[in-house]
């Protein structure tokens, strides 16, 4: 019969109670929100710990109609799908011919690449905006409307360009743990570089992928200082409408609503985490066992 040392005990017992801790740091306010988001106006000025009397469900259709959190959610949900693709579509190949091509000017670009992890987006924005509506200027002639500003598009090309160093960092130092005996047994059959590309390197670095596009997808999902600067008409994202649903409110003292808001601004992170969660874990747990 093993006995267990007792400052291990001890040491376990502390983790427990430290991840316990943690844990309700993040849910209670989280249930808190959910349960304010249902509740009447007038209950609001009693405790904020009781219960709501009902279900007010009202407040999502009034958040998410009538302050237009529902167009909101769909052009961040169009920004960030955009930007996950253009990240992922430049990133996945520049990182595979950094990591197995040995061409002239490979250290340069890898530290290139480098510096960029050092660099804070929100200090090169207004740069960028400058940049957008001087494009703008040149062709006002052909396009009056502009072009590079109030563009989803380009909002997402932003992000994922500001995001690529990031990106393929993760990705070459993945390619590179990959044995070469892959790509040659695939090669042997008669596989292109693409498809070597595509059917190997990127199941077997399947781990680092589902960790850069979550990343990517909660750095996206959660601005505000980009899209603020880049999208300054209606077409806001989330972020930029559930501020402007909170000055609203707290004037009309009608925090139903914007507590709705904030859940909506929510849950599609808790949703999407919730379905990457078992193949994140499970990438890295069976990328950690060597044959």
């Amino acid at each position: 019969m093993t006995t267990i040392n007792p400052r291990a005990r001890a040491g376990r017992a502390l983790t427990y109670v430290l991840v316990t801790a943690i844990a309700l740091a993040i849910a209670v306010p989280v249930g808190w929100v959910l349960l304010a988001s249902l509740k009447e106006k007038g209950e609001f000025y009693g405790s904020p710990w009781t219960l709501p009397e009902g279900l007010r469900l009202r407040n999502y259709v009034e958040a998410f109609v009538d302050a237009r959190m529902g167009q909101y959610f769909f052009t961040s949900v169009l920004v960030t799908v955009l930007g996950l693709v253009f990240v992922v579509a430049v990133s996945v190949p520049a990182a595979y011919v950094i990591a197995r091509y040995d061409f002239r000017g490979r250290r340069v670009v890898e530290a290139a690449l480098l510096a960029g992890l050092f660099v804070n987006v929100n200090y090169i924005v207004v740069p960028i905006f400058l940049m957008l509506v001087g494009w703008d200027r040149a062709l006002v002639d052909v396009l009056p409307g502009g072009l590079f500003i109030d563009n989803p598009a380009v909002l997402s090309l932003v992000y994922a360009a500001t995001s690529i160093p990031f990106t393929i960092y993760l990705l070459t130092a993945s390619f590179r743990s990959i044995p070469a005996d892959y790509e040659e047994a695939a090669a042997l059959d008669g596989a292109s570089r693409f498809q070597v590309m595509v059917r190997v390197m990127l199941p077997m670095a399947r781990p680092a992928l589902t960790t850069v596009v979550l990343f990517n997808f909660l750095a996206y999902w959660n601005d505000f200082i980009i899209a603020l600067t880049l999208m300054p008409g209606d077409g806001k994202t989330l972020q930029v409408g559930l501020l402007n649903l909170m000055t609203a409110q707290k004037a009309a003292a009608d925090y139903g609503r914007l507590y709705a808001g904030m859940v909506i601004v929510i849950v599609p992170v808790l949703v999407f985490y919730a379905l990457i969660q078992r193949r994140l874990i499970a990438g890295m747990a069976s990328g950690g066992v060597k044959g």
